[in-house]
């Protein structure tokens, strides 16, 4: 079993910047090569996918509406994994919510992950 934990989420003005953060407990990010994801909800819309990071942190992958903005890193000793989202937008506004998925090659689908947070609200006012 793996737990999750979210923070660093809260209300910025639009162009500002929050640092979000994962922390993974239970078991080792590490011992079991997991791949993380971050997604995010607004409300009325589906979940939908904002960046991927492999086991081990080399390869990272964005949605298109947050490429060049957010950038995903991680650490395994730590157990954590961060999003640090640059040059926010109102539409970035949504329950940001941090993903674990057993196998070392992330997904950008929701169904393909094995473990989920409760999620960090993010804010972003115009």
């Amino acid at each position: 079993q793996v737990e999750l934990v979210e923070s660093g989420g809260g209300l910025v003005q639009a162009g500002g910047s929050l640092r979000l953060s994962c922390a993974a407990s239970g078991r080792s990010l590490n011992n079991y090569a997991m791949s993380m994801g971050w997604f995010r909800q607004a409300p009325g819309k589906e979940r939908e996918f904002v960046a991927s990071i492999t086991w081990s942190g080399a390869t990272t992958y964005y949605a298109d509406s947050v490429k060049g903005r957010f950038t995903i890193s991680r650490d395994n000793v730590m157990n954590t994994v961060w999003l640090q989202m640059n040059s926010l937008k109102p539409e970035d506004t949504a329950v940001y919510y941090c993903a674990a998925r057993i196998i070392s090659v992330p997904s950008v689908r929701a169904d393909d992950y094995d473990y989920w947070g409760l999620g960090t609200q993010v804010t972003v006012s115009s």
